[in-house]
């Protein structure tokens, strides 16, 4: 059986030494202590450890059922979501008017790198309402906001987002779900939703459905949707359950991984729905859902990498298999650890040195959206342009550390009982759900990159030239002359599609997925080159553990060595343009 151990540490060396949360002048941070931010993830560190992780490979093994309409969700979960719910965990960061705690996001996704890492699968029920509070306290009326919001962040009720259909999945112009006005103000909704995560369980008394569908006689394409909260129970006056809607459960697709929450074919026929901000303004709304569920998307693929991680270091600690070839490091055993082997130090440093930088990056991109709600116009420049980047590259690596993890145990990767197959079969949805990688880098190209005249990445290069100048000695040489050469390839990247986009679009869009990985890989750097920097202060100063800095030096030091020189590879296929990619007539695919 796998095993997880909360990084609280790591978790809370980002926090406190390399964001300064605590000193940020942001609503919330003030309260974001080391003392309370230890405390917070002490806890929900118990909680993952002790409660969800027992249950992955369960919810794995039995998945969900579908009986007369109702989902039966794996044994034990109904159990863990009241303990997560009595923990006030599911509203964190939400509105203390409506019963949350009011914490920072960015405490919130600290928090839920554990969960996810725990159970990815049983995280996402909560995940999926967490998304739908937010769409529902940025759009909704004060009467919805009332009726529903308490409720749902006591976890009592769960919320989901209804976007794909059978014929359509990101061109959502094309959706076919009618809402038909009603005398009394509602909606009458008509239609199909497929892939719906946690669309039905048995974990709620009630489930409020967020529903994109159109208004009979409005605009084409995606001008005409509209956004329509639509609960599994009516809701009566009092706040009490009223008659069923007319939404069901036809189906649960079986799936190559996430087994333990429920992807439902969604039917609505004739359900009652509510408008939930204007007419026609759906696709807006709901997209206060799809970019936090971004980030929260980049944030499972570090968490799989990172539980995979773990297993496979500890799986080479104890491994016997072969000798040093300097000399034997085991000499009373039969063999050495395989731990002691270039090779296999080669995998783990490539896990390790991911899961760390990707965590700094992820929970800078959630101080960022804390900053942006806060009126920061730079940082929600700068985290827009990110979110792909951080959806699309750190699912890929995440994904690709998992199965090195995999890899890593040999035979035993490739069985049940260890668990690193479960991880890679998790991991894999992270780069197709809430839009494909493919898309994210598409997004990235073709909005984010040239918004503003190119305003957000030209701020993210002078990041980045900044912190190298602060630290050019020579200590911090080794970070950033690659953190310098990885900038200049992706300006150089970015010139290019200047040059040649206009003319000839498809030399832009064909380079667009390696432009994603070129910034990731220099986004990793920047962080990186950050941690350096507050590791040699620590050691100079004589804070903290000395063999932590010395560790962090070392695995950054392998990143900007060994996966920095990757952004030289990137570039060069942008620039060899569309013609490979597209030269090949169709009828010879």
């Amino acid at each position: 059986m796998p095993s997880y151990t909360a990084p609280t540490a790591d978790i809370q060396f980002v926090l406190q030494d390399l964001l300064g949360v605590a000193d940020r002048d942001l609503p919330g941070y003030a309260d974001l202590d080391a003392d309370f931010t230890r405390q917070v993830l002490e806890e929900a560190g118990r909680l993952a450890t002790g409660v969800l992780a027992p249950l992955n490979a369960v919810g794995d093994r039995q998945g969900c059922r579908l009986e007369n309409g109702a989902v039966r969700t794996p044994d034990g979960f109904r159990e863990a979501y009241r303990q997560v719910c009595d923990g006030g965990w599911i509203g964190l960061d939400c509105d203390p008017d409506y019963g949350g705690q009011g914490m920072p996001y960015v405490l919130n996704c600290a928090v839920g790198e554990m969960f996810v890492s725990a159970n990815m699968a049983f995280n996402m029920y909560q995940g999926l309402s967490h998304g739908a509070i937010s769409a529902i306290q940025a759009h909704g009326s004060p009467e919805q906001k009332a009726a529903y919001l308490p409720k749902m962040i006591a976890g009592d009720w769960s919320g989901t987002m209804n976007l794909t259909e059978p014929h359509c999945g990101t061109d959502l112009g094309l959706i076919r779900t009618k809402a038909e006005p009603q005398p009394d103000g509602s909606y009458s909704l008509t239609g199909q939703k497929i892939w719906i995560s946690a669309g039905e369980h048995d974990l709620t008394e009630n489930i409020i459905h967020l529903v994109l569908a159109k208004i009979p006689g409005g605009p084409d394409g995606v001008k005409g949707i509209s956004l329509f909260l639509v609960p599994k129970f009516l809701v009566n006056d009092d706040g009490s359950l009223g008659e069923r809607n007319g939404v069901t459960c036809g189906g649960l697709e079986e799936k190559m991984g996430i087994h333990g929450n429920a992807t439902c074919v969604m039917h609505y026929d004739g359900a009652k729905g509510f408008l939930i901000g204007e007419m026609h303004k759906g696709m807006r709304a709901m997209f206060t859902m799809m970019n936090e569920a971004r980030l929260g998307v980049g944030l499972q693929g570090l968490a799989q990498g990172a539980v995979a991680y773990q297993n496979a270091a500890a799986f080479a600690r104890d491994r016997l298999q072969g000798r040093d070839v300097t000399g034997a490091r085991n000499p009373g055993g039969p063999a050495d650890p395989i731990l002691v082997h270039p090779d296999v130090r080669r995998g783990l440093m490539m896990q390790k040195s991911f899961v760390e930088g990707g965590r700094a990056l992820v929970l800078w991109g959630a101080s960022l959206i804390d900053a942006a709600h806060a009126g920061d116009a730079e940082a929600e420049a700068l985290i827009s342009l990110l979110t792909p980047v951080i959806k699309g590259f750190l699912t890929d690596k995440g994904f690709e550390t998992t199965v090195l993890a995999q890899q890593t145990l040999g035979g035993s990767g490739f069985t049940r009982e260890w668990g690193l197959e479960q991880f890679v079969r998790d991991a894999r949805i992270t780069m197709i759900y809430e839009g494909t990688n493919g898309v994210q880098s598409l997004d990235l190209v073709a909005r984010k990159l040239p918004a503003s005249g190119g305003k957000a990445m030209m701020a993210f290069l002078e990041m980045v030239k900044t912190v190298c100048k602060e630290n050019d000695r020579e200590e911090m040489a080794a970070f950033t002359a690659p953190l310098k050469a990885g900038s200049k390839d992706l300006q150089e990247a970015a010139m290019f599609f200047m040059q040649h986009g206009m003319k000839d679009p498809n030399a832009a869009l064909a380079g667009s997925y390696d432009f994603m990985h070129l910034f990731g890989h220099v986004a990793l750097g920047l962080v990186w080159a950050r941690i350096a920097a507050v590791a040699l202060r620590k050691l100079d100063a004589g804070e903290g553990d000395p063999a932590f800095w010395q560790a962090k030096l070392a695995t950054g030091r392998f990143h900007m060595a060994r996966q920095m020189p990757a952004t030289g590879l990137h570039l060069a296929r942008i620039r060899s343009g569309a013609a490979p990619v597209m030269d090949l007539e169709a009828e010879a695919f």
